[in-house]
This record gives C-alpha cells, sequence and structure tokens, in this order.
C-alpha cells in the first residue's frame, strides 16, 4: 500500500481551502490532515498536524505566508508556496526562506497533484512564471567555473537525481558522488539540494 501524503491547506479564503480539499481528497495518496487561515493557526497546525506537505498561500492578513517560512524550523514539512501574487519579487524570497515549491492559484488540478508528488519526492518546483521572477530577481554576480564533472553533478541534481542515481549514471561510487555534491554545495554556497537545483535553473545547468 502506498504511504499517504498528508497534506496541510493555508489560505485565508475559506472557499479556496474548500476547493483543494474537495479535490485533494480524491487523490488515494493524499490525505488533508488540516487547514489554516492565517500564518499564526498555520504554524500551531504545522506543529499538531506533522503534514509531510504544505500548501501555503503568501498573502495572508497578520502573520502572512512569507512570514511563516521564516519561522519554520529545520526538519519542518516540504512547502509548495499557492499564490495568486504574480509579482516574480517574491519568488527569491520565499525560495531563500525554504519553500521547495512555488505555483500559482490557476494551476491546473492534475498539475497540482504532479506538484506535490514531486516536492514530497525531495525536488524543487517552480511555475514557469514564478522561475522567470526567479531568474530575474538574480544578483547579477558572475557564477563560480565548475569542472566539466561538476556541472553532470549538478545538472543531475537539477533534474531530481539522488546520489545513489548519480553514481549509476555516471559510473563512479555514491561516495563519489557525495564528495562533489559537498563541494558543489560550498562553491556555489547553497544550503541543501534544492537550493543547489534552482542555482543549476539560474545558471543555464541541467
Amino acid at each position: 500500500m502506498t504511504d499517504l501524503i498528508r497534506l496541510l491547506l493555508v489560505d485565508d479564503h475559506p472557499v479556496v481551502r474548500q476547493g483543494l480539499r474537495a479535490y485533494l481528497q480524491l487523490e488515494a495518496d493524499f490525505e488533508v490532515v488540516g487547514e489554516a487561515g492565517d500564518g499564526e493557526e498555520a504554524l500551531e497546525a504545522i506543529a499538531a498536524s506533522e503534514p509531510d506537505v504544505v500548501l501555503l498561500d503568501l498573502k495572508m492578513p497578520g502573520v502572512d505566508g512569507q512570514s511563516v517560512l521564516e519561522r519554520l524550523d529545520e526538519g519542518a514539512p516540504r512547502i509548495i508556496v499557492l499564490t495568486s501574487a504574480t509579482d516574480g519579487e517574491r519568488v527569491p524570497a520565499a525560495i531563500e526562506a525554504g519553500a521547495a515549491g512555488f505555483v500559482y492559484k490557476d494551476i491546473d488540478p492534475d498539475a497540482l497533484a504532479a506538484a506535490i508528488r514531486t516536492v514530497h519526492a525531495g525536488q524543487a518546483l517552480l511555475a514557469p512564471a514564478a522561475m522567470r521572477g526567479l531568474m530575474a530577481g538574480g544578483s547579477g554576480a558572475a557564477a563560480p567555473s565548475l569542472t566539466p564533472r561538476e556541472r553532470q553533478v549538478l545538472g543531475l541534481i537539477a533534474k531530481g537525481q539522488t546520489n545513489r542515481q548519480i553514481s549509476r549514471a555516471l559510473g563512479v561510487s555514491e561516495k563519489t558522488v557525495k564528495t562533489h555534491v559537498t563541494n558543489l554545495l560550498r562553491r556555489i554556497d547553497a544550503a541543501d539540494r534544492t537550493q543547489a537545483a534552482l542555482w543549476a535553473v539560474r545558471h543555464g545547468i541541467g
């Protein structure tokens, strides 16, 4: 039996939450374990229900979605920012604060379900419009020079592959891949594989 992906829905509009719940509960591998209407409720619900993935609105009264991201501790659930905002400047801040995905509320329901599964599997996901915002929000600083092997490894990370999959693809040991990944994260100043994947996309790798 497939393990259920536990979901928390955070949006200040009850109709939006009801619509999300009605659709997502039809998916056999999803379980909606809670809802929240603002940031404070979201933080309490995350602690109480321990979801795997949170669909988080950014624009909320009081404590907004960005503040929720910034207040989450290490080991928090995977966060997909689900918003109607079209301001690309929000994207880098949300990603920097730990969001693993960023999609807009007009996303096709099947695409949203796929996004949830992608993020739950440990991969990063950005809607095309959000990706443009992230790239536009780049600092313009020169990218560090990477070796051909480092570029290969980074490109595979950007595709969501694990160390084991990368080792098989490149014909090297997992230990060697782990060393490459550690070095890459340090060289590009990325905190984790998600940030590394986003860095790769911004610099045309992958």
